[in-house]
C-alpha cells in the first residue's frame, strides 16, 4: 500500500453550514405556521359546570328512621312472643284434657271398686247373718221369737237384764254407731277403729279411757265371759297385749267397729268370740 493512501476516517463529517441554514429556516417555518394557525383558529370554549345541590339528612329524619326501625323490630318481637304464648297455651290445653280423661278415668275405676268391695262385703254379711240364724236355729232350746239370740246350752248363760245408768248410755251410744265405717285411726264421729269406737262410747258418760286395745283390756276389774253385763269392754288377745276391743249390749251381743268391709256393726259373741272382758263401770 502507498503510504500516501488514503486511510477513511470513522468521524461523521461535518455538515456545511448552508445546510444547516436551510434546516432551521424550515422548523422556523413550520413553527411559524403552527403560531398562526393557533392564533387565527376558533377561541376555545370555557366547559360549563353545574352544581346540583343534595339534600341535606337532618338528624330529626335520621331519628324518625331508627325509630322506624325499632318499631319494626318490637312488631317482630311481639309476634314471636304471642307465637309461643300460643303454642304453650295450646299445649297446656292438651295436657289438661288428657289429665282430665286420666282423672275420669280413675274415678270411674274407683267407683267401680268401691261398688265391687260393697257388695262384697253385703254378700259376706247376709252369708254371716245366714250361718248364724242355721247355728241358732239348729241349737237345741234355742228360741223362735224374732231378735231372739239363745245360746247353746252348753255355752254359758249372758246377762239379759236391761242396762241402765251409764252403762245403758254406753250401750245407746255403741249401738247408734252401727253402721258406721270403719277407718284405721278413726275416732268419729262417722268413722271409728276399734278402740277409737269404745273410748267415746265412755266419753259420753264423762269416763276417760285409753286410746289403744292393749291399755283398754286393763283399764277395769277382769270378769269372766259367763258373768258379763251390758257396757263391760270385751277384748281378743291377752290382757295388756289385745288386738281388738268392742263393747258387750247384753243378750250375747256386742258393738264393736271391726273392719273396712263390714265396718261399725253388732254381732253374737258366737260370730267371733273374745278372749276376755274388764267391767269400768
Amino acid at each position: 500500500m502507498s503510504l500516501t493512501a488514503h486511510i477513511p476516517s470513522h468521524r461523521k463529517p461535518r455538515q456545511s453550514a448552508s445546510k444547516t441554514a436551510l434546516r432551521a429556516g424550515v422548523a422556523g417555518g413550520v413553527l411559524s405556521t403552527i403560531a398562526v394557525a393557533g392564533a387565527a383558529g376558533p377561541a376555545q370554549a370555557e366547559p360549563v359546570t353545574q352544581t346540583i345541590e343534595m339534600p341535606t339528612i337532618t338528624s330529626g329524619f335520621s331519628t324518625t328512621v331508627a325509630a322506624s326501625a325499632q318499631a319494626t323490630q318490637q312488631v317482630a318481637l311481639d309476634l314471636e312472643t304471642q307465637a309461643n304464648e300460643d303454642a304453650a297455651a295450646e299445649n297446656a290445653a292438651k295436657k289438661a284434657k288428657k289429665a282430665k280423661a286420666e282423672a275420669v278415668r280413675k274415678a270411674e275405676a274407683k267407683k267401680k271398686a268401691e261398688a265391687a268391695a260393697k257388695k262384697k262385703a253385703e254378700a259376706a254379711e247376709r252369708a254371716s247373718r245366714t250361718a248364724e240364724r242355721t247355728t241358732l236355729s239348729a241349737s237345741p232350746g234355742s228360741s223362735s221369737a224374732s231378735g231372739s239370740s239363745a245360746s247353746p246350752s252348753s255355752s254359758p248363760s249372758y246377762s239379759s237384764s236391761n242396762a241402765t245408768g251409764s252403762a245403758a248410755a254406753v250401750v245407746a251410744f255403741a249401738k247408734a254407731q252401727v253402721g258406721d265405717a270403719y277407718v284405721p285411726g278413726g275416732t268419729g264421729p262417722n268413722s271409728w277403729d276399734c278402740s277409737g269406737l269404745v273410748q267415746a262410747a265412755f266419753r259420753s258418760v264423762n269416763i276417760d279411757l285409753p286410746r289403744v286395745s292393749q291399755s283398754q283390756s286393763t283399764a277395769g276389774t277382769q270378769v269372766s265371759l259367763s258373768n258379763l253385763q251390758p257396757g263391760d269392754i270385751l277384748y281378743w288377745g291377752s290382757a295388756g297385749s289385745a288386738y281388738h276391743v268392742a263393747i258387750y249390749i247384753g243378750g250375747g251381743q256386742f258393738v264393736g267397729a271391726q273392719n273396712s268391709n263390714t265396718g261399725t256393726v253388732q254381732r253374737s259373741l258366737d260370730y267371733d268370740r273374745p278372749t276376755g272382758a274388764v267391767r269400768v263401770l
